[in-house]
């Protein structure tokens, strides 16, 4: 507002220093010329008008079209049509889009009027020139308006796209480190979940020992010492490849093909496994090789926790799938109490390679079925 009110002053200070040096009068349609200040009360008028333009805009344009005609009434100031056509700018940059488009209509129709009527009155061609001013007042300031206008939408429009591409992009990083967070906590439970529980089962195991026999317990604290000396070597390698920026598809080097070290681990622990392969083993995307490898690998930890000792695992390599199949007895009575984390692993793994994931129990027996899709990224 103080600027608005500023530029009304500095308008109506030119305009009156126009009318003092006698510059300011366009046209004489009297015998005798007014006294320059009945053009005053216009001028001010108009100047209210330019200070009323972002606050009151149709007001404005009202005051400085009664000022106008006034002013044209009395002979025409160049310093009201001025400031005029300055109400006219303002009303089409701050009006609504309905006003602009009146008032261009209503600047073409009265130069038109112009041009038709200028000759008539003139006598002659030269005439012409009474359509100069209106468009000069009534046409040029709209157009220009229209095309400030037009920018600074677009402008707004950019900007306002900006800000959708800000918050998708914001959108888009947490759904990155909620995805990363996870990954890293499916690793984590896989890799120490299965190692820990195997440690905690033979500790209990050793310490429920009667007399302490010496050869149960040097062969539990084997197994403890050996989980525990794998899951330290499996946590070093997974943070050493979190280090180096490892990406989804290799956060360890495990894979399906070292499925008989895994259930030598199991057997050591304790746990009788069968094993049993159909179809032709090959190599497998890297994504499908370690889901397939960690899915057996919770399924025989879960075996091993809630099991009576014994699960049967089978592998079938089909076209386009390899399917997975996990099956033990269940015992009522757990020596290490589960949180389920590692069925939520299983299922998010299948699912994020667009498999089928199935585990409950059915019967006496728990099974754990999964099938994950190879041909898309079949490996040579």
């Amino acid at each position: 507002m103080r600027r608005d009110l500023t530029l009304a002053g500095l308008s109506l200070a030119g305009g009156l220093a126009m009318l003092a040096l006698g510059v300011a009068h366009t046209i004489q349609p009297w015998p005798v010329r007014p006294p320059s200040v009945l053009f005053v009360p216009p001028l001010v008028l108009a100047c209210l008008a330019l200070a009323l333009r972002r606050v009151a805009t149709r007001t404005g344009l009202a005051l400085g079209t009664v000022a106008v005609v006034t002013d044209i009434a009395l002979g025409s100031s160049l310093g009201t049509l001025l400031v005029y056509s300055q109400v006219l700018y303002d009303t089409c940059l701050y009006g609504s889009a309905r006003m602009w488009r009146i008032l261009l209509r209503v600047g073409i129709a009265v130069s038109t009027a112009c041009v038709v009527a200028g000759p008539i009155l003139a006598g002659s061609w030269r005439g012409l020139q009474l359509a100069i001013p209106a468009v000069l007042i009534l046409v040029l300031p709209v157009v220009t308006a229209i095309s400030v206008r037009q920018y600074r939408d677009q402008a707004a429009a950019e900007r306002a796209r900006a800000d959708q591409t800000a918050r998708l992009v914001e959108l888009d990083r947490r759904q990155a480190v909620t995805a990363e967070r996870t990954r890293m906590a499916r690793e984590l439970h896989d890799v120490i979940a299965n190692h820990l529980s195997a440690a905690a089962i033979h500790s209990t195991a050793a310490l429920s020992v009667h007399g302490r026999d010496p050869a149960a317990v040097e062969q539990a604290l084997k197994v403890i010492r050996e989980n525990s000396v794998q899951g330290l070597a499996e946590m070093r390698q997974m943070i050493e490849l979190l280090r180096e920026g490892a990406g989804e598809d290799e956060p360890t080097r495990v894979r399906l093909a070292e499925l008989d070290h895994l259930i030598a681990q199991a057997r050591g622990a304790g746990l009788t496994v069968r094993v049993e392969t159909t179809g032709e083993p090959r190599a497998l995307p890297v994504g499908v090789d370690l889901a397939a490898y960690r899915i057996v690998q919770e399924s025989l930890t879960n075996a091993l926790k809630h099991g009576t000792g014994r699960a049967d695992v089978a592998v079938a390599y089909g076209a386009g799938v390899v399917s997975l199949t996990v099956e033990n007895p269940i015992n009522g009575a757990s020596a290490v109490p589960g949180a389920g984390a590692g069925l939520i692993g299983m299922r998010e793994r299948a699912a994020l390679l667009h498999g089928r994931f199935d585990a409950g129990g059915d019967g006496a027996r728990w099974r754990v079925h999964a099938e994950l899709p190879t041909a898309a990224e079949e490996v040579a």
